[in-house]
């Protein structure tokens, strides 16, 4: 029997229906039963028919019962829930195994984290930039501008190449300072470097597809590549960056860091450029240029970039997350209008746009100067940190016992040992003295190269000096 609960904060009619859809699927009116009329229910339970009839029709509605003129309302005709049937509702349905999924995941956290867990006093890590007070107070500033300023049309769904004053700083960005003259139809926004690379991949590529890539290189470039059932093929890396020569001659496509090798550190000479240029042109198959972190140079200007003599063949990857903060998920690909055009439909389709408020702020935070002034000021604290760096290793006894590349650009260098050298027994023992280095083998795919990947720019001078006479005392 149906009833009223007087103390019950539910509304009349939802606690009988709530009743009635119990009585339903636990069995205790069957199905097919003939449901009572709802002037005599509502005479029985002592509410108004009117209530009667809301729960009536909330259970047709949501398909508890059937009715007609001359059978009435009756119980729907369904599958009851067993007590086996119960127990496989617990458990769901398994997902799939997915072998390249979790051995990419693993391979990716082994390369970001470090394999050996635990607090370090000082974490040399090569993937964080330098963030400070400073930084916040003007993220802050451009978010309340940017939340003040917009309209209920920001609201709506966006552009899939990205919201175009956006693309439009970056436009001018690239222009004055990588010398990359381009129209927003050539830029396409993502939310980093791997969502970059999966939607190229999906994009230009088909299963199967050869793709060369440099190893040592930058490890999520492959696995996305794996990921999506492209053949990836290792390329060696020597003193002067990519050796084109070993690109595997059924390459489409080619993921190289020219400006500052990931992660060993060398800038790809002129000659290779050219050699790779030219075989990109002549075999036509694409290059990744990945420029993520080729602002901060120590020697000079920025290097000319491979997009700007060969922008039909050329993907361009810039990263904000990389320049600015890694919580910041925006980066831009630039590329020729078709190419772009292409990932674009398929961003559409897949991802649609990214969120607007973040692109919003970080319109507002460059074209009010925050960044370019960030820039500077980075720019600076990388700058003294790195000669802490060399000073360090070179002080310590480091650099005579093993090979330092890297120092001409970006946020970390390379120490590197011999082959046969047990890098990760080392790693293992700095980590139990409060130092964690980056070995060099989570970046390679067959290559034997042994060594350390050592960034300095989250590492302030005093911990620089005191980390690497640390490491030293371990090692030599």
């Amino acid at each position: 029997m149906m009833k009223v609960i007087r103390n019950d904060k539910r509304p009349i009619w939802q606690q009988l229906l709530d009743q009635a859809i119990h009585n339903i699927t636990s069995g205790i009116w069957a199905p097919g039963e003939l449901l009572i009329p709802s002037r005599e229910l509502a005479h029985q339970i002592g509410v108004s028919r009117s209530t009667i009839q809301i729960v009536y029709e909330e259970l047709l509605s949501r398909g508890y019962t059937v009715t007609s003129r001359r059978g009435g309302t009756r119980v729907s005709k369904w599958n009851q829930i067993t007590e086996s049937t119960k127990e496989i509702i617990a458990n769901g349905p398994l997902p799939p195994s997915l072998p390249l999924l979790d051995s990419a995941v693993d391979q990716l956290q082994d390369w970001f984290r470090g394999k050996e867990h635990g607090e370090a006093d000082i974490d040399f890590s090569p993937h964080e930039p330098y963030l400070d007070g400073h930084f916040q107070k003007n993220w802050r500033q451009s978010f309340l501008h940017a939340s003040a300023a917009m309209d209920l049309s920001n609201w709506a769904y966006g552009n899939p190449y990205g919201l175009t004053p956006l693309r439009e700083q970056i436009q001018r960005y690239l222009s004055l300072e990588r010398g990359i003259h381009i129209q927003t139809n050539q830029i396409l926004l993502t939310s980093g470097a791997q969502h970059s690379i999966d939607l190229i991949a999906q994009s230009l590529l088909s299963d199967g597809d050869t793709v060369s890539v440099e190893d040592p290189g930058f490890p999520a470039s492959w696995m996305a590549m794996n990921y999506r059932r492209m053949n990836v093929v290792p390329v060696p890396v020597d003193a002067h960056g990519l050796v084109v020569d070993r690109i595997h001659p059924q390459s489409k496509l080619i993921f190289a860091t020219p400006s500052h090798q990931c992660a060993v550190g060398v800038v790809m000479s002129e000659p290779r450029r050219q050699q790779l240029l030219h075989k990109a042109v002549q075999e036509q198959f694409w290059i990744i240029e990945d420029d993520y972190d080729s602002e901060f140079r120590y020697r000079g200007d920025p290097l000319p970039t491979l997009f700007s003599q060969a922008s039909n063949n050329t993907l361009y990857l810039m990263s904000f997350s990389k320049m600015i903060a890694p919580g910041i998920r925006i980066s831009a690909i630039v590329g020729s209008a078709r190419a772009i055009a292409q990932l674009a439909r398929v961003q559409e389709l897949t991802y649609r746009h990214l969120p607007i408020m973040d692109q919003l702020t970080l319109t507002h935070f460059i074209k009010n100067g925050h960044f370019m002034r960030h820039m500077r000021r980075v720019r600076n604290v990388y700058r003294r940190r790195h000669e802490a760096m060399t000073k360090a290793i070179m002080a310590s006894g480091l650099g005579e016992r093993f090979t330092l590349s890297g120092v001409e650009t970006g946020l970390h260098m390379l120490l590197e040992a011999e082959e046969s050298y047990d890098e990760e027994t080392v790693t293992k023992l700095a980590l139990q003295q409060g130092i964690r280095v980056y070995p060099l083998g989570p970046y390679c795919l067959e290559s034997k190269r042994k060594g350390w990947v050592l960034g300095f720019a989250k590492v302030d001078e005093a911990s620089i000096e005191q980390g690497i006479h640390r490491l030293a005392e371990l090692i030599l």
